[in-house]
């Protein structure tokens, strides 16, 4: 058995086995999808469109379901670096 980890509400969610996620698959905490950006391989908010395959189409909401087929489940151990915690991050740094 293996766990991953809800880039939403950051809950280990256990997997069995070859487990493959489908675009409809959630969360069972918080139902969030976990067919999205946030919770692929890579997902990555330091790079061009947020995703380290060149050869993916564009998504913009990377929160939500998607038909990406270069989609890879990550284990969620880059949950907690959207966008926004990145910026927020930075944004502190400079605060006096």
């Amino acid at each position: 058995m293996n766990n991953i980890t809800c880039y939403h509400c950051h809950k280990t969610i256990p997997i069995l086995g070859a487990f493959k996620i489908v675009r409809t698959e959630e969360c069972p905490y918080c139902s969030t999808s976990l067919h999205c950006c946030r919770m692929c391989t890579f997902y990555d908010p330091k790079v061009y469109n947020e995703c380290r395959e060149s050869n993916a189409d564009r998504i913009v909401d990377k929160e939500k379901a998607n038909f990406c087929d270069y989609f890879n489940l990550s284990d969620g151990s880059q949950a907690g670096t959207s966008k926004e915690d990145l910026i927020n991050h930075a944004a502190s740094l400079f605060k006096k």
